[in-house]
This record gives C-alpha cells, sequence and structure tokens, in this order.
C-alpha cells in the first residue's frame, strides 16, 4: 500500500481553544490510484491535503508512505520526503517570475544534487510530457495560466515522484483551459502516476476514479467512481 493513515488526528491551538480539524481518519491509497479529496470549506480536507504532502504533521495516529513512517520523521526528513517522493501542484502555480520554465521544472533538482548535467534533459524530458517543448525558455509572463499550470506539472513530475498531489489545479482557469489540465492529468494516471486532487468542483472530482468525501473531520463517504 501506498499510503496508509490510522487514526489521523489534527488539533489546532486557537489562544486557549483546541479546534479539531481531522477525527481519527483511517484511510488508504494504493499505488497508481486517481483519488479525489472533496469537502465543504472548514471539513479538513486542505488539513488532510497538508499531512499527505508532509507540510505538517498529524497531532497523533500513524502515517505511513511507501512503508515509512513519516508521523516520526524530523523536519530535515520531512523535507527529504517532500522533494523525492512528492510532487506538488498548486492553484497559483507558484512558479519562480524572472526563471524560464525549463529552470522553474529543474528546481526540485538543484535541490536534491541532481548533477547539473543530468537536470537539463530530466527537465526537457518533463515538459516534452505535458507539451510545453516549445516553450521551455519563455518566462511565466510569457506564457497563459494553462501553459503556466502545465509548467508545475511538469516540475512535480522531474522527480518521478510516488505521489502528483494537487490542490485545487484548475482554479485560476477557465473552465475549457481546466479540461485540458484534467486531460493531462488523465494521461499521467494511465501511464502509472498516483494521483491526489484537492477540490470543491464536483466535475473536476468526477476525472478520479475515487472521491473521498470530508466533513467536519470525519470521512463522510468513500465512493469508487465507474
Amino acid at each position: 500500500m501506498l499510503i496508509e493513515l490510522k487514526e489521523i488526528e489534527k488539533t489546532y491551538e486557537i489562544g486557549t481553544v483546541q479546534v479539531p480539524a481531522l477525527k481519527k481518519i483511517n484511510l488508504t491509497i494504493a499505488k497508481n490510484e486517481y483519488v479525489a479529496i472533496m469537502g465543504p470549506s472548514g471539513s479538513g480536507k486542505s488539513t488532510l491535503m497538508n499531512i499527505l504532502g508532509c507540510l505538517d504533521t498529524a497531532s497523533g495516529g500513524v502515517y505511513s508512505l511507501n512503508d515509512n513512517d513519516v508521523s516520526a520523521m524530523t523536519d530535515d526528513q520531512l523535507a527529504e520526503i517532500r522533494n523525492r517522493e512528492i510532487g506538488f501542484v498548486f492553484q497559483t502555480f507558484n512558479l519562480l517570475p524572472r526563471a524560464n520554465s525549463l529552470h522553474n521544472v529543474e528546481l526540485p533538482l538543484i535541490y536534491n544534487g541532481t548533477p547539473a548535467s543530468q537536470r537539463k534533459k530530466m527537465a526537457q524530458n518533463a515538459l516534452e510530457k505535458v507539451g510545453l517543448a516549445d516553450r521551455m525558455h519563455h518566462r511565466p509572463n510569457e506564457l497563459s495560466g494553462g501553459q503556466r499550470q502545465r509548467v508545475a506539472i511538469a516540475r512535480a513530475l522531474v522527480n518521478n515522484p510516488s505521489i502528483i498531489l494537487a490542490d485545487e489545479p484548475t482554479g485560476n482557469l477557465d473552465s475549457r483551459t481546466g479540461e485540458e489540465i484534467m486531460e493531462i492529468f488523465e494521461t499521467l494516471h494511465e501511464v502509472g502516476n498516483t494521483i491526489i486532487l484537492v477540490t470543491h468542483e464536483e466535475y473536476i472530482a468526477e476525472h478520479s476514479n475515487r472521491i473521498i468525501r470530508l466533513r467536519d473531520g470525519l470521512i463522510e463517504r468513500d465512493e469508487a467512481m465507474n
């Protein structure tokens, strides 16, 4: 099993008040699944995404990723897991404005010490996978919103991560461009990538094979899609 959550809890302290965000979540996700996480504001979906992405740690329970106990790791170990195992795609793209597409995609490889001779080729391959072979030397302000999100997806792919974790990846795009981006995710899933998508849009979630619906910090429903 790629991901296993056992009795995961998350409580935030706001002044003297404790606010539970997740309440004993049990969840497994296998390799090559395409999962959407949905829920209204305050349901815990962002908290769950942050824990799955090793951006935050649980208050209780065990998180196992690729048979590694993530819940027991130090901040440095979590940073290494994020770089090696997880490719992030955010709503706001998070690209360096002065860097071209190739350099933006190279960034995770720079952080993990990949030799320069390998980095360029790996970044080029990732950009080719998302259909941007002709935009490698363009900066973000020279690209459309859809092209910027493709660069972000290429950056997520470049390390060949265990999980692609996408947070509202079409939120800043028009509906037609959003559908084009979802087609890329479908293609990535077809070639073996594991995708976890966080969204509040039902039509976006329906691209997945499984929808996990949260409410009040609990899994309300876990639905397999046809």
